[in-house]
């Protein structure tokens, strides 16, 4: 492996946040917005093992909000990256809710976020190569590529 290639292994990333009432409307749900606002910080931590620390947010490709997540929930979010092009990377992320009183988990979320490494200048840089070991990274890999030339297709110029 040359030192401009890493493994998906190498930048994966988890962090786990306990939801509180700040989190969350007068019915006990957890705003989207919260969930998103952690998830950015998650998919910059992931970016930034991978590629160096100056990664940012270029979009949000997708977010599916399958379940509420409520007040009291222990949230974990699981990122990896899936796919590398040359300046950018598809880092997506699984969201869990755990209920801490009975310790069961549900799969609440799920979004992809395409995060841009910038040099000193502010222009874009190049990421290391992601090298996908596993079946199910391989199996990510392709999907992140297509949707990375699908959304290049769409680029009005």
């Amino acid at each position: 492996m040359t030192p401009a290639s890493k493994t998906v292994k190498d930048s994966k990333t988890e962090m786990s946040q306990l939801m509180l009432p700040a989190h969350a409307n007068f019915a006990g749900v957890v705003y989207g917005g919260t969930i998103l606002s952690v998830a950015d910080s998650v998919a910059y931590v992931c970016a930034a093992r991978h590629a160096g620390p100056n990664c940012v947010t270029v979009s949000v490709d997708r977010v599916d909000f399958r379940e509420p997540i409520k007040i009291g929930e222990l949230v974990t979010f699981q990122a990896s990256v899936n796919y590398a092009g040359r300046t950018s990377m598809e880092v997506g992320i699984k969201i869990l809710a755990e209920d801490l009183k009975t310790g069961s988990k549900r799969h609440t979320n799920s979004c992809y976020f395409t995060m841009v490494c910038l040099d000193d200048k502010g222009r874009p840089h190049e990421v290391p190569k992601l090298i996908p070991e596993t079946p199910d990274e391989k199996r990510r890999h392709e999907d992140g590529k297509k949707r990375r030339e699908y959304a290049k297709s769409q680029i009005k110029r």
